[in-house]
């Protein structure tokens, strides 16, 4: 049972990797602030947690980090994504707001 959910988290993870040229693009200006506001890595994980939010429509940490194409265990993608959604500088006040 085991062997055969870790398999179709793969298999899902590489489709949605397979689509992520289909990824709906942010405006220019928020991607020029965001590029600005983040590093080179928290900037393209937003990018990929923006596609999968719109692949999945499904907002938990678990089916996130199921579908997240990052090769490493579960639950460091897990993790991964919690810390990142967790940073100080991750909000709207400090992105957009503040820039506008």
């Amino acid at each position: 049972m085991a062997s055969s959910v870790a398999i179709y988290g793969k298999r899902k993870r590489a489709l949605i990797s397979n689509k992520l040229y289909l990824m709906i693009m942010l405006p220019e200006f928020y991607e020029t602030n965001l590029k600005r506001e983040l590093g080179r890595a928290e900037y393209l994980l937003l990018k990929i947690l923006i596609n999968l939010l719109q692949s999945i429509k499904t907002v938990s940490l678990e089916a996130l980090a199921t579908a997240l194409p990052i090769p490493i265990l579960f639950e460091s993608r897990r993790k991964k994504i919690q810390r990142f959604l967790s940073l100080n500088y991750i909000n709207v006040e400090e992105i957009w707001i503040t820039h506008s």
